[in-house]
C-alpha cells in the first residue's frame, strides 16, 4: 500500500533530520523544523494507512484527508526546501510529492467505485 510506504519514508527522513545526519541547508530551511513536520505528516499518513487496513465506513475518507494534509504539508515544506535545503531534501520532495498526488488520485478512484 503506497500510503504506508510514504509514511515509512517520512519516518526515516524525519529521523535523519532530527538526529542531525541531514543537517545541512541554509535559512529559511531548518533541519529540526523539517524533521518535526515530516514526523507529523508521517503520523497522519500512518493513521490513514491504518484506517484503510481496518476498513470501515470512513476508511477512505480518513485516508483522503490525511493524504490531502500531507500534500499541503509537502507544498509548504517545498517552499522552504527550495530556498535553503540541500540537494537530497529537494530530491526527496520532488520524488514524494508526485507519489502523494498519485495516492490521492488512487483514493479518489477507489471512492468512486463504492
Amino acid at each position: 500500500m503506497l500510503i504506508g510506504f510514504e509514511a515509512a519514508t517520512l519516518a526515516l527522513i524525519a529521523f535523519l533530520h532530527l538526529d542531525g545526519i541531514l543537517g545541512g541547508g541554509s535559512e529559511p530551511f531548518r533541519p529540526t523544523g523539517a524533521g518535526i513536520a515530516e514526523a507529523t505528516i508521517g503520523l497522519a499518513l500512518a493513521y490513514g494507512a491504518t484506517a484503510l487496513l481496518r476498513g470501515g465506513a470512513h476508511a477512505r475518507s480518513i485516508a483522503l484527508v490525511t493524504t490531502g494534509l500531507a500534500i499541503l504539508g509537502f507544498v509548504l515544506g517545498l517552499n522552504f526546501t527550495v530556498r535553503g535545503g540541500d540537494a537530497i531534501d529537494i530530491a526527496y520532495h520532488a520524488t514524494m510529492l508526485p507519489l502523494l498526488l498519485l495516492t490521492l488520485v488512487a483514493l479518489l478512484r477507489m471512492a468512486d467505485r463504492t
